[in-house]
C-alpha cells in the first residue's frame, strides 16, 4: 500500500490531474497512515501555500470554488490536531513568508471591496498561524508582515461596525491576538525612531477609528454578547497600549522637547546639529488632519483623539521640569480640533450642533487633563514664561464667550475649568460671561442645568474667597440691567442655585452682603422704578432684582443679639430704604385705577409680582429680625402707638408695613389677585404670615384666624379646578400660571397644621377630595415624574399621605375616606335594582356626621345647656351607627342573594387604584366609625361585586388580594373590634367565603402562578386574624366558629362547577386552606390555655373532632385527584401539617399515652405516613421553590415529632438523606439555605432528639462522607456544601449522651477536612461565596460550641490555617463583606472561648489580624469609600476589643490595638481619621 501511495506527490504536481482531484489526494494523505512521503506533512502545507501564491501571482486560472476549496484545506491542516501533537512532539514544521503576503492581501480585497464574504477561512487561517508559535513567525520575524495584517484586520472591523450588520466574534477574536502579538513584538523593538515610524505610517490612523467606533457603537442583542462585553473592551486597551508605546517613548522625549519648545532648538543649532530630524508632534497632526475616514466621521473621531493622545503623553512624560512642553504639546493637539478655526476667523455656522458637542467634550477632557497633572502654575508662568499658558487659556475662553453654546452641557464645565485655572482668565470678560453662561443663558434642560449650576457655584466660591463677592454682584447686576429680551430670561436663581448662595452667604462677612443689597436697592430706586410705568421691559428687569434681594435676605444669617450693634443699625437703614425708596412707591403706583385692558399689560403683572415679592420678603425679615435680635429696632415700632383701632382689630396692613394704607392695599391685593402669579402666591403667604402673628398673640383672634384660611384657600380653588398644573422649583419668582397651582398646594399641605383648625368642614372635604383627585394623577404619572428634581402636586400629597401627621389631622382623615368611598362608589356601574349599590352610598352619604366622633370632645359644653348638647351628640353618634348597622345588613343580605354588581376590566382596574391609594392611609389608626366603614367598604367590594368573564383572572386575583390585605391591615388596628358592633362574626366570615368560593370557579387557569398563592395566604391571614379575634373576644364563640363550620361543611368544591377535576381545584384548596385556618387557630388556642380553664378547652375540643374529620376528608379527596406524577399542591401541605397538630394536640388533652394507635385512628395513620413519603420523595426535587420546602419541613419537622409513626423500617437516616440530597440539588444555593435554615434546624432537632445512638452514628458518617476530598477534585461543590451546612445544623441542636460524644469525638476529624476543603476551594473564585464563606460561618460555630471540649490546642489552632488561606484582595464587595465577616467571626471564637491556645499561636493570631486590617484598608481605598468599610471594620472590632483584652495576654492584645491604631493613622483624610478614632475611642 505504502508504494501505490507514494507517487501522490507526483500527481499533485502533475498539470494533468484536476485540482478537485488534487485536492481529494490531499485530503487523502494528510489523513491516511497508508500514505508514506518523506516529511508528509511540510511538503502538503507547502504544496498548498505554493497553489495559493501562484493564483494571486496570476499563474494558473483557478476557479473561485477551487481557491476556496484551497483556503479551506489549508485551515483544515492548520487547526487539526496531527499538526498540533507533531509540533508538540518537537518536529519542525512551517510556513512560506509568501503566505502571509497572500493573506494580507486577500484581506486587503475585503477592504476594498468593502463585502466581508468569504473572508471567514482567510481569518481563521490567520488565528491558527499566530496562535501557533512554529507558524507565526512568518510574521514575527517579519515585522512589517504583522503591521500590515493588523492594519487591514482594523480596517475591516471598522467596515463591519459601521455597517447596520450584526457584530460577528470571529474578526475581532483574531484582531485582539493580532494586537497581542504585535504588542509582543513592539516591546522587542531596539529602534524607537523605527516603531514610531510604524505606528504612524499605518497603524495610528485605523486604531484611532477602531478605537472611536468601539466606544461609540450601540450593541444590540443580535451583536455577539462576547464582543460586546469583553473584547471591545480589551480591543480599546489594547490600542492605548500601543498608541503608549509606539508614539511616547522614552526616548522620543529629546526629539519632542526639540520640535515643542523653537527657543531651546535654537540653543541646540548653536551647540550642534540636531540629533534626529524625527518631527513626533507634526508627523502626528499630520495624520490626524488628513481624511483617513469619512468625512461624516472624521471630526468626531479625531476630537476623540486628541484627547486620548494627551492622556497618554501625560503618562509618558509629565514631570514638573517638563509642564512646559506638556502645555505646548496641548497648544498643537487644541489645534486639530474645528474650534481652533474659530480664532482664526473661520465663520460660526460651519460648525452644526453635533460638531461643538464633540469639540467642547474633547476641550473639556483635555482642560481636565490640564487641572488633574497641574499643568499650569501661575506663578512660574508670569515669571518664567512671559504668560505664555495665560495667553493661551485667555483666548480660549473670549473664544467660548464670543460663541455662546449654553445648550451644549461641555460648555459649561469648560468654562469653569478655565475659571479653575485660574479666574483671571476669565476676569475680563466677566460680565459676558455672568450673561452668557447664567443671566441670559437659554438652560432649561435638566442635562444643561447642573454644568450651569457648577459653573456658577465655582465662580461664587472663588469671588466669595477672595473676598470680592460684591464685586461679582455689581456685574449681575449691570447685565441685568442690559437691554434684552427679558421675558426669555429664566430666573436669576433656580432651587439648585439659591442652596449655592446659602452656603456662600454664611461664610461671607456681613459688611459685604449688605454692600450688594445696598446696591441693588438703589438701582431700583434710581433706575428702575421711575421708569417702570408702561415699560415691560423694566418691569422684568425689577422682577429680577426683586428676586435677588429676596434670595439674598432669606439666605443671609439672621441677626442675633452677639451680631454688632453696627451692622445691626445698617441693615435697620437697609430695611427702612427698601421700605420708603422702593416698596411704598411701587403701592402707589399700583394702587391708581386701571381698565379692564390696561389690567393685561405684561408691565403691571410683573411690577405686582416684583411688589408683592418685596413686601412679603420685608415682612418676614422684619419680623425674623424682631424675634431673633433684641437690638433689632423695626420700622412698624415707630408707628405702632399709631396704629388705629380698626386696623389692629382686623389685622390689616398697616400691621406688617408702615406707610401702606388700608384702601391702597386693597386695591393693590384686589390687581394682584386677578394673576395666578407670584403675586397671588405672595398674597398667600403674607396672609399665612398673618395668621402665625396673630396665634403668637395671647389671645387670638379667632374670626381674623377664620377668614385668614378660607382667603389661602379659596385664592387658589380656581386654579386647582382647572386641573392644569406643571411642576415647580420651588423658586417664588418663577410661579407662573401652570406652576401656581402647585405652589398653591404646596403651601396648604405644607401648613395644613396652621389652617386645619380654621376652616369649615366643607373646606375640610374640598381639601380631602383635591387630595384624592390629585393622588389618583400621581398614581397615573408615577413613572414619568418619579426622576424630576421638581416640585409636582402630585408628590405633594404622595408626601402628605406617606407623613406621620396625616393620621394626626383626624378630620382630614375621616373626610378622605368620605372622598374614598363615594369614588369608589362612581366607580361602580349604575345597578339594575337600586338596593345593589346602597352600601357604598350609605357610607359616603353626606348627610350622616362620621365626623362627630371627632369634633364632639373638642367642644365647649355650656353647663345650662349640657343635657341637651348631649343628648344631640349622642343622636348624632347614633346616627352614624344605625347607618352602619344597616349598611352591614344590606352587605349580608346581598351576599346571601347572590345580587353581585358586574365589575368590567377598566372599573376593576380603578377599584385598584383607588384601594391602593387607601393603602397609603394608616389604617391601624382609624376611629372606630372609620375602622367599620372602612372594613365595610372592602367587605362590600369582596361579597357583593364580582368581575365580568372578559376580566383578566390575574388582575382579580390581585383585587381580591389587596382588599384581604386592607382588612388585615385594619385588623392591626385598637378598634378592629368596633366591627362586632353592626353584625355577627359569622355572617362576615359566610359572605366572603360564599363570594370566594364563587369567584373560585373562574381560577383553574391561574392555580400554579404565585398571584394566587399570594392570594391565598392574603384570605388564610384575614381568616385567622377574624378567628382570633372572635376566641379573643369570648362572646358567642361557640356560636360563631359552630355557624362557620357547618357553612363550611355544607360548601362542596364541586357545588356549581363543572364534572372535571380541574374546575373545582380552586374552590378545594380554598375550603381546605379555611379549614386548616379554623384548626390551625382552636389547636393553638387550646395548647395555650391553662389547666383551670378546662370547660372551654372541652367546648373547643368538642368543635374541633367535626373540624378535623372534615379536613380528613377534604385532604382525602385532594390527594386522590391528584395524579400519579403530579407534585403536591403547596396548599395541602400546611393543611396535613395543621391536621397532624390537631390530632396530637388532641391526644395530648385527652390525655393519652404516645402512642399513635391509642388516639390516632388506623387510616389517619396511613394518610399521614402516605403523606410523608410523598414529601421525602419530592424535597428533593423542589429545587428553589423556597415556599414548598418551607411548608415541607415544617410537615417534616411535626412528624418526626413522633417517630412510631415513620412507615415500615424506615428511619431519621432517611430524613437526612432527604435533606442532604436537596441541599446537593442545582438550584439550592446558600441564599436559597439561609432562608430556610429555621426549618432544616427545626427539624434535625426533633430528629435528633428521638433518633437512637446508632441512627446518629450513620448521620454523622453521611456528613463526613460529604467532606472526603475526592468530592471537590471531582467537581462536587454541592456535595461538599451540603455536608458542611448539616454540619453547621449539627451544631445548632442540642446533643447530650452518647450523640454528644460521638459527635465532638469526630470534631478533630471535621476541623481538619474543613481546612482541606479551603484550601482547595480558594483556587477556585467562584467557590469563595459557595463553599468557603459557609465553611468560615462552620467553623466559628464549632470553635464557640467546644469551648471546653475541644482540648486539643493543635485543633484549634486548625482554624489559623485556614484564615491563612482565604484569600482577601480582588474580590467582589459582597465577597469581600461576607469572607470578612467570616473570618472576623473564626478570629473572635479563638479569643473568646480558646485564650489558651493564643499564647502558643500568638503569631498565628497576629498575622491573621494582620491580614484582615490591611485587606480592609485596601478594599477601602479600591472601593472609594473607605468610611464605610473602615466604620464596617472598627464597628466589628470594637464591640469585641474589650473582651479580646480580657481573655489574652497583654503582648497579644497590645499588638491588635497596635495594628489598628496603624491603620487610623496610615488614612489621608483627616475627616475619615477622627471619625475612625472616634469610633475605635468608643
Amino acid at each position: 500500500m505504502a508504494a501505490i501511495y507514494s507517487g501522490i506527490y507526483l500527481k499533485l504536481k502533475s498539470a494533468k490531474t484536476s485540482w478537485e482531484e488534487k485536492l481529494k489526494l490531499a485530503h487523502f494523505a494528510w489523513i491516511s497512515h497508508q500514505c508514506v512521503l518523506p516529511n508528509k506533512e511540510q511538503v502538503l502545507l507547502d504544496w498548498v501555500s505554493h497553489a495559493l501564491v501562484s493564483y494571486y501571482n496570476k499563474k494558473p486560472e483557478l476557479e473561485d470554488e477551487v481557491v476556496e476549496k484551497l483556503w479551506a484545506y489549508l485551515d483544515n491542516v492548520i487547526h487539526s490536531r496531527r499538526l498540533q501533537n507533531l509540533l508538540k512532539s518537537g518536529k519542525t514544521i512551517g510556513l512560506s513568508f509568501s503566505i502571509a503576503q497572500v493573506i494580507n492581501e486577500r484581506l486587503s480585497e475585503a477592504c476594498s471591496q468593502k463585502t466581508q464574504q468569504n473572508v471567514g477561512t482567510v481569518l481563521s487561517c490567520s488565528s491558527g498561524i499566530l496562535s501557533t508559535p512554529s507558524l507565526s513567525i512568518i510574521y514575527t520575524a517579519k515585522c512589517e508582515l504583522l503591521v500590515d495584517l493588523l492594519s487591514k484586520l482594523s480596517k475591516l472591523a471598522c467596515q463591519q461596525l459601521a455597517s447596520d450588520d450584526a457584530v460577528g466574534s470571529q474578526l475581532f477574536s483574531v484582531l485582539q491576538l493580532t494586537f497581542t502579538q504585535y504588542l509582543l513584538i513592539q516591546r522587542q523593538q531596539t529602534n524607537p525612531n523605527r516603531v514610531f515610524g510604524q505606528v504612524t505610517s499605518h497603524l495610528l490612523q485605523p486604531c484611532l477609528v477602531l478605537r472611536h467606533l468601539l466606544s461609540v457603537r450601540s450593541w444590540t442583542q443580535a451583536d455577539d454578547n462576547h464582543v460586546r462585553q469583553h473584547l471591545s473592551r480589551e480591543i480599546r486597551n489594547q490600542v492605548e497600549t500601543l498608541l503608549q508605546a509606539g508614539l511616547f517613548q522614552p526616548e522620543l522625549f529629546s526629539s519632542y522637547k526639540e520640535e515643542l519648545l523653537p527657543e531651546q532648538e535654537l540653543q541646540e543649532k548653536k551647540k550642534g546639529a540636531l540629533k534626529s530630524l524625527l518631527l513626533p508632534v507634526n508627523t502626528v497632526q499630520t495624520k490626524l488632519g488628513s481624511g483617513f475616514c469619512e468625512p461624516a466621521l472624521h471630526g468626531a473621531v479625531v476630537a476623540g483623539s486628541v484627547s486620548l493622545l494627551y492622556k497618554l503623553f501625560l503618562d509618558s512624560y509629565c514631570k514638573a521640569e517638563n509642564h512646559l512642553v506638556c502645555f505646548h504639546m496641548l497648544s498643537r493637539l487644541f489645534g486639530c480640533l474645528r474650534l481652533s478655526g474659530l480664532q482664526q476667523g473661520v465663520r460660526e455656522d460651519t460648525l452644526s450642533p453635533a460638531d461643538w458637542s464633540t469639540d467642547l467634550l474633547a476641550l473639556e477632557q483635555l482642560l481636565n487633563l490640564v487641572l488633574s497633572s497641574d499643568i499650569y502654575n501661575v506663578a512660574s508662568d508670569r515669571i518664567r514664561h512671559k504668560e505664555v499658558q495665560f495667553g493661551f487659556y485667555r483666548k480660549l475662553a473670549q473664544m467660548l464667550m464670543r460663541h455662546s453654546q449654553a445648550s451644549i452641557p461641555a460648555w459649561f464645565r469648560c468654562l469653569k475649568l478655565l475659571m479653575s485655572l485660574n479666574h483671571l482668565i476669565v476676569e475680563p470678560d466677566l460680565d459676558d460671561l455672568v450673561a452668557s453662561a447664567w443671566i441670559d443663558a437659554r438652560a432649561s434642560e435638566p442635562r444643561t442645568n447642573k454644568p450651569q449650576e457648577a459653573l456658577i457655584n465655582t465662580m461664587f466660591q472663588t469671588y466669595s474667597k477672595l473676598r470680592q463677592f460684591p464685586r461679582l454682584f455689581e456685574v449681575v447686576l449691570t447685565v441685568i440691567c442690559w437691554p434684552a429680551a427679558d421675558e426669555l430670561r429664566l430666573p436669576v436663581f433656580s432651587a439648585g442655585l439659591t442652596v449655592k448662595l446659602r452656603e456662600c452667604l454664611l461664610e461671607l462677612p456681613p459688611s459685604q452682603i449688605l454692600d450688594i443689597l445696598c446696591l441693588f436697592v438703589e438701582k431700583c430706586q434710581t433706575l428702575i422704578i421711575p421708569a417702570v410705568e408702561g415699560s415691560a421691559d423694566m418691569a422684568l428687569k425689577l422682577l429680577s432684582v426683586s428676586s435677588v434681594l429676596h434670595a439674598f435676605l432669606f439666605n443671609m444669617r439672621s441677626l442675633d443679639d452677639v451680631t454688632p450693634s453696627p451692622v445691626v443699625l445698617r441693615t435697620q437703614s437697609l430695611l427702612a430704604k427698601m421700605q420708603k425708596g422702593v416698596i411704598q412707591p411701587l403701592m402707589e403706583l399700583l394702587q391708581a385705577p386701571r381698565g379692564e385692558e390696561e389690567k393685561s399689560d405684561l408691565w403691571l403683572r410683573k411690577a405686582s409680582d416684583s411688589a408683592l415679592l418685596l413686601v412679603y420678603t420685608w415682612v418676614e425679615v422684619d419680623t425674623l429680625f424682631g424675634v431673633s435680635c433684641s437690638k433689632y429696632v423695626s420700622p412698624t415700632a415707630e408707628i405702632a402707638g399709631a396704629l388705629t383701632e380698626p386696623a389692629a382689630r382686623h389685622w390689616g396692613i398697616s400691621a406688617f408695613l408702615p406707610g401702606v394704607e388700608e384702601q391702597c392695599w386693597e386695591r393693590v391685593v384686589e390687581l394682584a389677585d386677578s394673576f395666578a402669579s407670584t403675586s397671588k402666591y405672595c398674597l398667600e403667604l403674607l396672609t399665612l404670615q398673618k395668621m402665625k402673628m396673630i396665634l403668637v398673640q395671647t389671645k387670638a383672634d379667632l374670626q381674623a384666624l377664620q377668614h385668614a384660611a378660607a382667603f389661602i384657600l379659596e385664592s387658589g380653588r380656581s386654579s386647582l379646578s382647572r386641573g392644569e398644573s406643571e411642576p415647580w422649583d420651588g423658586d417664588i419668582s418663577a410661579v407662573s400660571d401652570l406652576t401656581y397651582p402647585t405652589a398653591h398646594w404646596h403651601l396648604v399641605i405644607s401648613n395644613l397644621t396652621i389652617l386645619l383648625p380654621y376652616i369649615s368642614l366643607k373646606d375640610v372635604e374640598y381639601i380631602a377630595n383635591v387630595l384624592l383627585e390629585t393622588l389618583v394623577l400621581a398614581k397615573a404619572q408615577e413613572a414619568a415624574t418619579d426622576q424630576e428634581p421638581s416640585i409636582s402636586i402630585g408628590k405633594i400629597s404622595l408626601g402628605l399621605m406617606h407623613s406621620s401627621f396625616l393620621p394626626e389631622m383626624k378630620v382630614l382623615h375621616c373626610a378622605f375616606l368620605t372622598s374614598l368611598i363615594n369614588q369608589i362608589a362612581r366607580v361602580l356601574p349604575t345597578p339594575a335594582r337600586d338596593s345593589v349599590d346602597l352600601p357604598l352610598q350609605l357610607l359616603a352619604a353626606g348627610n350622616i356626621p362620621w365626623h362627630e366622633e371627632i369634633l364632639a370632645p373638642c367642644r365647649p359644653v355650656d353647663p345650662l345647656e349640657e343635657p341637651s348638647e348631649n343628648k344631640l351628640l349622642k343622636d348624632e353618634l347614633s346616627l352614624s351607627w344605625k347607618t352602619l348597622e344597616k349598611v352591614a345588613q344590606c352587605i349580608v343580605l346581598l351576599a346571601k342573594n347572590d345580587c353581585p354588581v358586574i365589575l368590567k376590566e377598566s372599573q376593576l382596574e380603578s377599584c385598584l387604584g383607588l384601594l391602593e391609594i387607601a393603602s397609603l392611609l394608616k389604617l391601624d389608626s382609624l376611629l372606630p366609625s372609620d375602622c367599620t366603614r372602612c372594613f365595610l367598604v372592602l367587605l362590600s367590594l369582596l361579597a357583593n361585586t364580582r368581575a365580568s368573564v372578559s376580566c383578566s383572572n390575574l388582575l382579580l386575583l390581585k383585587f381580591l388580594s389587596t382588599c384581604f390585605h386592607l382588612l388585615r391591615c385594619l385588623q392591626a388596628g385598637r378598634n378592629a373590634n368596633s366591627v362586632f358592633k353592626v353584625f355577627h362574626a359569622s355572617n362576615v366570615l359566610e359572605a366572603v367565603m360564599t363570594s370566594q368560593l364563587t369567584a373560585s370557579k373562574n381560577f383553574t387557569d391561574v392555580l400554579m402562578v404565585p398571584v394566587w398563592a399570594q392570594y391565598l395566604q392574603e384570605v388564610q391571614a384575614f381568616l385567622e386574624n377574624f378567628l382570633q379575634m372572635i376566641i379573643e373576644r369570648r362572646q358567642s364563640v361557640r356560636l360563631n366558629l359552630e355557624k362557620f363550620m357547618s357553612f363550611l361543611v355544607s360548601c362542596k368544591p364541586d357545588v356549581g362547577a363543572a364534572k372535571s377535576k380541574d374546575s373545582n381545584a380552586a374552590a378545594g384548596q380554598l375550603l381546605l386552606m379555611a379549614f386548616t385556618t379554623l384548626c390551625h387557630v382552636v389547636t393553638l388556642y387550646l395548647q395555650q390555655l391553662p389547666e383551670k380553664k378546662l370547660q372551654s378547652a372541652d367546648v373547643l375540643s368538642a368543635l374541633l373532632e367535626p373540624v378535623v374529620l372534615q379536613m380528613v376528608r377534604t385532604v382525602e379527596h385532594g390527594l386522590q385527584s391528584n395524579t400519579q406524577n403530579q407534585p403536591l399542591p403547596v396548599a395541602f401541605i400546611p393543611s396535613v401539617t395543621t391536621l397532624l397538630k390537631a390530632d396530637l394536640s388532641h391526644g395530648v388533652k385527652k390525655g393519652w399515652q404516645k402512642e399513635p394507635s391509642g388516639f390516632l385512628e388506623q387510616p389517619r395513620i396511613k394518610l399521614y405516613q402516605k403523606f410523608y413519603s410523598q414529601v421525602l420523595r419530592e424535597l428533593p426535587c423542589a429545587g428553589g421553590n423556597l415556599q414548598f420546602l418551607q411548608c415541607a419541613l415544617q410537615f417534616l419537622t411535626v412528624f418526626c415529632s413522633v417517630p412510631e409513626l415513620y412507615p415500615g423500617k424506615e428511619t431519621a437516616v432517611m430524613v437526612v438523606f432527604a435533606i442532604k440530597k436537596l441541599l446537593t440539588g442545582r438550584a439550592i444555593t446558600t441564599q436559597v439555605i439561609q432562608s430556610m435554615e429555621t426549618e432544616l434546624t427545626e427539624v434535625l432537632v426533633q430528629l435528633l432528639g428521638n433518633c437512637s445512638a446508632e441512627e446518629f452514628y450513620t448521620i454523622m458518617r453521611l456528613v463526613l462522607q460529604g467532606l472526603e476530598m475526592k468530592n471537590v477534585w471531582q467537581q462536587k461543590a454541592k456535595e461538599v456544601l451540603s455536608a458542611v451546612t448539616l454540619t453547621k445544623l449539627l451544631l445548632s441542636c442540642p446533643l447530650s449522651g452518647d450523640k454528644e460524644k460521638a459527635f465532638w469525638f469526630a470534631s478533630p476529624q471535621i476541623i481538619t477536612a474543613l481546612a482541606m476543603q479551603t484550601k482547595e476551594a480558594c483556587q477556585d473564585q467562584s467557590l469563595i461565596s459557595t463553599i468557603v464563606v459557609p465553611i468560615l460561618e462552620t467553623v466559628a460555630a464549632l470553635l464557640r460550641q467546644g469551648e471546653g471540649v475541644l482540648l486539643n490546642p493543635h485543633h484549634v489552632a486548625l482554624a489559623f490555617s485556614i484564615l491563612l488561606t482565604v484569600p482577601l484582595d480582588h474580590l467582589k464587595t459582597e465577597d469581600y463583606r461576607s469572607v470578612f465577616l467570616g473570618v472576623h467571626e473564626v478570629l473572635f471564637s479563638i479569643v473568646q472561648c480558646h485564650p489558651k491556645v493564643l499564647l502558643k499561636a500568638a503569631p498565628s493570631f497576629l498575622n491573621s489580624f494582620h491580614r484582615l486590617v490591611v485587606s480592609v484598608m485596601h478594599e477601602g481605598r479600591q472601593k472609594g469609600d473607605r468610611v464605610l468599610f473602615i466604620h464596617c471594620l472598627l464597628s466589628k472590632f470594637s464591640g469585641d476589643l474589650s473582651s479580646l483584652t480580657l481573655s489574652i495576654s497583654s503582648y497579644v492584645a497590645s499588638a491588635a490595638i497596635f495594628h489598628i491604631i496603624d491603620l487610623i493613622r496610615k488614612l489621608s483624610y483627616s475627616a475619615v481619621s477622627k471619625r475612625c478614632l472616634l469610633i475605635f475611642c468608643r
